[in-house]
């Protein structure tokens, strides 16, 4: 896997999702922070968009999932980033991390964060 990597933090997109009815009925803002791992010396070395990933259609894809259908588990969310990500550019691996800052959690907390990672099929288990 490549160690290059292009990070896009701090998005947010308007969802309807969780486990209990009014989360779905009121909907949430949902943070997702997206990392494409690719080899990305041609793209240095050349000054081409076609040799990178277009940042703003990664903005589009992942805005489609948090907007699209929703799902119970912030689990799931991640999961079809991630594999969005996979289909539709040529990334290695991604990184998902999605933020749920109102959680209902009877309680004080700042946030609450799933990340996944996962790798383009065929490339087995990550390493550590």
């Amino acid at each position: 896997m490549s160690v290059d990597r292009i990070l896009i933090s701090g998005m947010q997109f308007f969802g309807r999702h969780g486990v209990n009815e009014r989360e779905a009925e009121q909907g949430q803002v949902f943070g997702v922070d997206a990392e494409l791992f690719l080899d990305l010396r041609e793209a240095g070395r050349s000054d081409d968009l076609r040799r990178t990933v277009d940042y703003a259609a990664v903005f589009r894809e992942v805005r489609a999932v948090v907007e699209g259908p929703a799902v119970r588990l912030v689990e799931t969310l991640a999961e079809r980033i991630a594999g969005r990500l996979l289909d539709r550019f040529p990334a290695d691996a991604v990184t998902v991390r999605v933020h749920k800052p109102r959680a209902p959690i009877p309680g004080t907390f700042a946030d609450v964060c799933v990340e996944i990672h996962r790798r383009r099929a065929g490339d087995g288990p990550r390493g550590g």
